[in-house]
């Protein structure tokens, strides 16, 4: 079991900058892939990206890749989303979430995590 704490959510002008944290708590976090998902407002939720468990292997949504990066310390057992050139279509309710499946080609699968945070709030205004 893994509880996921999300934090650095906020309002931001488009073209600006924030980044989100995940603290996780509980069994090793060196053993999770990890990833972030937001979800719109009317909408489905949708990937955004994906780190394998050593961090050597990343995965980005199109809509976000060149923009945003993410990145873990296994020692802080934090994950993060650098966001830049935000826009105001990036404005959702961001999550992280944690999977034991280390299969590389379903990183991008919603249905692979098996833990969630409760989500963080993130407005870019035009």
């Amino acid at each position: 079991q893994v509880q996921l704490v999300e934090s650095g959510g906020g309002t931001a002008q488009a073209g600006g900058s924030l980044r989100l944290s995940c603290a996780a708590s509980g069994r090793t976090f060196s053993s999770y892939g990890m990833g972030w998902f937001r979800q719109a407002p009317g909408k489905e939720r949708e990937f955004v990206a994906a780190i394998s468990r050593s961090g050597v292997t990343r995965k980005y949504s199109d809509s976000v890749q060149g923009r945003f990066t993410i990145f873990r310390d296994n020692v802080k057992n934090t994950v993060y989303l650098q966001m830049n050139s935000l826009k105001p279509e990036d404005t959702a309710v961001y999550y992280c979430a944690a999977r034991t499946i280390i299969t590389i080609a379903t990183m991008a699968s919603l249905g692979s995590y098996n833990y969630w945070g409760q989500g963080t709030q993130v407005t870019v205004s035009s």
